[in-house]
């Protein structure tokens, strides 16, 4: 075993973060769809050979692919095996968007490389960039009333796509004739290989500095230290069983809530997590795969311990019991696509309930937990070409032991951002007439929750057609410790001069729209942490003069005397 210094490793654990962040940075600046060079809906990452493990994956990664790139890794490493007699060549590459084989839903597609080093393969480079269209019902792949996967798109199993470098237009051809807007597709297809080879070339530089030797051992010490800083962190909680819950709205097509249950076992250095007791799976779209079910615990404990360092290692102490039998173990054919945006963010909302109970100076009220999806597809009559734009947007963070929380936040899944209005309305036929905050969607705690926003879109010309699946519609974000819920969210589209509210609240699908109809969209804010009449008043005199409440809103939710003591600052 080859020894290492920990200068040495330090160097070696930041050199691999900086080839993902690089290989990010590539895919960005190179892709063609706003969702990914504005949005950044991204991730890249280093990977095992054995089984596909996590090695090194950057910060500019969205957290919930942490753990499902590893299985899709795996899935390609499989097939290798099983179709390609084990071995592949420099230049090959996969591709694959198969969500039950370790991937999230079919929009997420993954691009999976061998590195060889030396002639010999060393490890597996793979990214995952969301593509805005994959075909099926509806544009942008969000169909809310889906029941089957073939409604929601193509179905990519692990397929060599690059074969020595050289791609496949026979492949090239099959995907481009399923989905829409395929000339975009061609520019994200070639911002994803030029990603990998970025990685390729960096990460040649630094084992051609180091050696393979001391890559090697660095590569293996830093996911031993990993699960040693996890179990010490995990030491700090308290022994016992702890118990939360959290619902979806519905499933798109049943119009009833759907409860993921959380159990905690929490003994010596590990943590058990039991949701075998959630409800059985759905007809709808809101099926969750096993890989993003076990992805969003990751991420999860991981926002509750920040500072270890990512890699398969972190997760060594986790034991998660496979729910079967639930919505959260999806099964070929059940429809996903909210699995990864909005079923993986209830998920870690149930954790964080749970774990408020165990250690409630670290954790937080539960944040807006819904990224927002909404796809508008239709024909620019001016450019004389059909669009599909999807967008995404943030909400309110919970408040916490320390302070109120973050308005307009990220989702918890990803650090992705909305791209820029004007990027937008320089792309698609629309005008945002209306990007705020939104007023008293924080709830009510000692310490507030973040505000969420409200946006409008005014279609300016051609015909469209909307579809959505968003969540927490039908309750906001759970507060912690007596602190009040999050305000919900909210869909209305202004329509042939009415106003036309979906009816699973979150969710829906197909709705025409013309010049001058307008969708409003009023996105979660976060849960109050605390009892609410412990509010300083200073703080509640702060809220009004920004005009966070109104002073009925406070006096309601913070107590008539604590607006008044607040007035007298």
């Amino acid at each position: 075993m080859t020894t290492i210094d920990p200068v040495t490793l330090a160097v070696i654990q930041n050199g691999l973060n900086q080839v993902c962040n690089e290989m990010d940075l590539a895919f960005v600046r190179s892709a063609f769809s706003p969702v990914i060079s504005e949005g950044m809906d991204r991730s890249d990452g280093i990977y095992d050979t054995v089984d596909g493990a996590l090695i090194a994956q950057g910060e500019l990664g969205l957290p919930v692919f942490v753990g499902t790139m590893q299985y899709s890794t795996r899935a390609v490493i499989e097939r290798v095996k099983s179709h390609y007699g084990g071995t592949v060549d420099p230049g090959d590459v996969f591709i694959v968007n198969d969500p039950y084989l370790g991937g999230t839903h079919l929009m997420d597609v993954r691009f999976v490389k061998p590195f060889f080093y030396r002639g010999e393969l060393f490890a597996w480079l793979a990214n995952t960039g969301h593509w805005p269209d994959v075909g099926g019902m509806v544009p942008g792949g969000f169909s809310a009333s889906a029941t089957e996967v073939e409604q929601e798109g193509l179905r990519l199993p692990p397929v060599k796509f690059f074969k020595k470098g050289v791609m496949d237009q026979e492949i090239l051809a099959i995907i481009l004739s399923n989905i829409r807007i395929a000339d975009q597709r061609i520019g994200d297809i070639k911002a994803q290989a030029a990603a990998l080879d970025t990685g390729e070339r960096r990460l040649t530089d630094l084992v051609d500095r180091y050696g393979e030797d001391v890559v090697r051992a660095a590569i293996a010490e830093l996911r031993r230290r990993a699960a040693q800083q996890m179990r010490a962190r995990i030491a700090t909680i308290p022994d016992g069983v702890y118990e939360g819950s959290s619902i979806v709205d519905s499933d798109g097509v049943v119009d009833e809530p759907l409860t993921i249950r959380m159990k905690i076992t929490k003994r010596g250095e590990t943590l058990g997590f039991d949701m075998t007791g959630s409800s059985p799976p759905c007809r709808g779209p809101m099926n969750s795969v096993i890989a993003t079910t076990r992805s969003a615990i990751y991420l999860a404990i991981k926002h509750v311990f920040p500072d270890v360092p990512i890699n398969a290692g972190t997760f060594e102490p986790l034991q998660i019991i496979d729910p079967e039998g639930t919505f959260l173990y999806a099964r070929y054919p059940r429809p996903v696509s909210g699995c990864a945006a909005e079923v993986s963010q209830r998920i870690a909302e149930a954790v964080f309930a749970a774990l408020t109970h165990a250690i409630p100076d670290r954790l937080f009220a539960a944040p807006a937990g819904t990224s927002g999806n909404l796809a508008i597809g239709g024909y620019d009559p001016r450019r004389g070409r059909s669009y599909v734009m999807y967008l995404f947007t943030g909400g309110g963070y919970g408040g916490s032991f320390e302070g109120d929380g973050l308005s307009n936040g990220c989702s918890t899944i990803g650090i992705s951002k909305m791209p820029p209005v004007e990027v937008t309305e320089q792309y698609y036929p629309v005008l945002f007439e209306e990007f705020a905050l939104a007023e008293g969607t924080g709830g009510a705690g000692r310490h507030r929750g973040g505000m969420g926003v409200r946006y409008a879109i005014r279609i300016r010309r051609g015909e469209a057609r909307v579809s959505m699946v968003m969540d927490h519609g039908r309750v906001g974000p759970q507060g912690a410790l007596g602190g009040g819920d999050g305000g919900v969210n909210t869909v209305r589209i202004e329509t042939g001069g009415r106003t036309y509210t979906p009816p699973h609240l979150s969710k829906d699908q197909d709705i025409e729209v013309g010049p001058g109809d307008v969708v409003r969209v009023t996105t979660p804010g976060g849960g109050g942490y605390g009892d609410p009449r412990q509010r300083d008043p200073a703080a509640i005199a702060r809220d009004l003069r920004r005009g966070y409440y109104t002073d009925e809103q406070a006096a309601a939710l913070f107590g008539a005397g604590r607006v008044k003591a607040a007035a007298a600052e």
